[in-house]
């Protein structure tokens, strides 16, 4: 594959390589007047223009800032279905205790994708991700969830391996509310059943479990993480969305890879999350959508934990299909810095998913990036309703290009 040489870069930003904790999260490397060199997918040099070393092919860029291509961390791309009347009913001042005892809520989710084939599940999805990239998302954590029964939890993650020959997906197993009846029986099943199968044809590369008082308790939470872990599955956790009952303390305890949502969040959840390697994961458009309150990103980070920002894409609680809103969202409702955002979506949504070859433009990293349509960066956090992405570059090609 040909060298290819990136120049007219006015910046080039980016946050260190791995997981940045605390204050660190806010230390970018801003390189003015830059050029990059790509080779094989993968980041060669970065630099001055004037020190670029001589390449066989030049692209210009025009003189636009450049930062890494977005990593989502949490989102529920494969859904069937739709939640309209739902949302209707909420702002008229529905309960949703209402909404579920009209057969909606999350369980008409269920069983709309429970009905649909893998190829309705992929058709579905695809525009859903196309969106989540053009807004500058390289890599998409998918999960499972809304099958209940183990075929349809199956076909949804055939459906994201389906979709990875056109995007780079993480697909993650997640279990997400119990049945109405039989739950001992049901959680079983995941230990013994549902995981092993997923585990051995490949189908995740990660258990999340949603603990929550109307979903998981820990200790059924902790059973089915344990399995996960018993077959080489890493681990994630849903907990402290409504209630703190321990989940983000377990998360840190079986050393999980992310622990998400916490609005519910206090001081010692906090602590404790500052204290491991565990990657807390805010989701600040289900603060925007649900009226909840905010993920307390600014004293986790504070506290030198190490913090993520992901959309939630879902069709209930967070109708949010571009990566750059959550980062402009996480600056407005999470109290982070644009610097801090821009780590939070890149670095550490990497480490969210256990992946240390992206989120920073550095020798040796895979070549995903974003050329912006301003040459100041901080529009990317800047801006509200108007895409401030005009290319994304996966492995160095070009896969959105507009005209400045």
């Amino acid at each position: 594959m040909t060298d290819m040489l990136y120049t007219g870069i006015s910046q080039l930003v980016t946050p260190r390589p791995g997981p940045q904790r605390g204050a660190a999260m806010r230390e970018l490397t801003v390189l003015e007047d830059a050029a990059l060199l790509v080779s094989g997918g993968r980041i060669r040099w970065v630099g001055r223009r004037a020190d670029a070393p001589a390449s066989a092919e030049e692209r210009d860029l025009g003189g636009v800032a450049v930062v890494p291509g977005l990593v989502d961390p949490h989102t529920h791309a494969v859904w069937a279905g739709d939640r309209l009347a739902d949302f209707e009913a909420r702002v008229e001042g529905v309960p949703y205790e209402t909404i579920l005892a009209r057969g909606g809520g999350i369980r008409s989710t269920m069983r709309a994708t429970a009905a649909a084939t893998r190829d309705g599940l992929v058709a579905l999805a695809r525009p859903r991700l196309q969106a989540l990239r053009d807004s500058g998302a390289t890599t998409v954590e998918v999960k499972s969830g809304y099958g209940l029964d183990f075929d349809a939890e199956v076909r949804m993650l055939e459906a994201v391996r389906e979709l990875g020959s056109e995007f780079a997906l993480l697909p993650t197993l997640l279990i997400h509310v119990p049945p109405t009846e039989g739950r001992a029986g049901y959680v079983r099943a995941v230990c013994e059943e549902l995981i092993p199968d997923v585990a051995r044809a490949g189908l995740a590369a990660a258990v999340d479990v949603f603990c929550e008082r109307e979903a998981f308790t820990l200790e059924e939470t902790r059973a089915m993480l344990q399995a996960a872990k018993a077959h080489g599955l890493a681990t994630k956790l849903h907990a402290d969305q409504f209630h703190t009952l321990g989940g983000t303390e377990l998360a840190c305890e079986l050393g999980a890879l992310s622990v998400d949502h916490l609005e519910a969040s206090g001081p010692a959840q906090v602590a404790a999350l500052a204290a491991s390697n565990t990657v807390a994961t805010v989701l600040p458009g289900v603060t925007l959508h649900l009226g909840l309150p905010a993920a307390p990103a600014r004293a986790l980070v504070d506290a030198g934990a190490c913090v993520a920002v992901g959309t939630d894409l879902n069709p209930g609680s967070s109708p949010v299909f571009s990566s750059q809103l959550a980062l402009a969202l996480a600056v407005r409702l999470c109290g982070l810095t644009p610097a801090e955002a821009l780590s939070a979506c890149t670095v550490n949504a990497a480490a969210a998913l256990g992946l240390s070859d992206r989120g920073a433009l550095v020798p040796g990293a895979r070549a995903d990036f974003l050329a912006l349509h301003s040459a100041d960066w901080r529009d990317l956090a800047f801006a509200l309703g108007a895409n401030p992405v005009r290319g994304v570059y996966v492995g160095g090609q070009p896969l959105k290009e507009t005209k400045p």
